[in-house]
């Protein structure tokens, strides 16, 4: 029976160890595909916003952010809105004076922080018609996303301009928001 002990507990060792060998890193790769796969939904979401600038489509817009009267938004004239409803005002009345506008991303940078939280970054360039008059800026800015279990939402906003606030002419279309 002592001999038989040590025995059975190597063999459950073994068996143990093999186990875990077979995986072979493989939880691992899932991990990595499955956070792949979030960067890649939030990446979605994040276009889905910039095609709806690039269209002044509010409601397009809109549909990315978060509905809720505590979101976020640091705006590039240095001001803050609270709440999506009020944004979603701001931008309805601004969209609807604008014209062929084009903004450029680049650099963007998808960070997953967690199952459910992530943050995008980018530098950006504008240019639109806004009232008849052609206006163009650069930035920088930062969505968090949240996954609410209906999809990515951006729940903040920082926008800030290249340049030194008080050396930046603030486009007519951000005064006032």
């Amino acid at each position: 029976m002592k001999k038989l002990f040590p025995a059975a507990f190597l063999f459950i060792l073994a068996f143990t160890l093999g186990a875990f060998a077979q995986d072979g890193g493989s939880s691992r790769d899932r991990a990595v595909a499955l956070a792949k796969e979030k960067e890649q939904e939030v990446r979605a979401a994040f276009d889905r916003l910039i095609e709806g600038i690039r269209q002044a489509d509010v409601e397009k817009v809109m549909s990315v952010y978060h509905n809720d009267d505590r979101t976020l938004f640091f705006n590039f004239n240095g001001t803050a809105t609270i709440g999506w409803q009020q944004m979603y005002e701001n931008r309805k009345s601004s969209y609807a004076k604008r014209a062929n506008t084009s903004i450029e991303p680049t650099g963007v940078r998808v960070e997953i922080l967690s199952p459910t939280s992530a943050y995008v970054s980018c530098k950006w360039k504008q240019t639109q018609e806004f009232e008849g008059k052609l206006e163009q800026s650069s930035g920088r800015m930062t969505l968090v996303f949240k996954d609410f279990g209906e999809g990515w939402k951006i729940v903040h906003l920082h926008t800030s301009p290249d340049t030194f606030p008080s050396a930046v002419m603030v486009p007519a279309s951000e005064n006032d928001q």
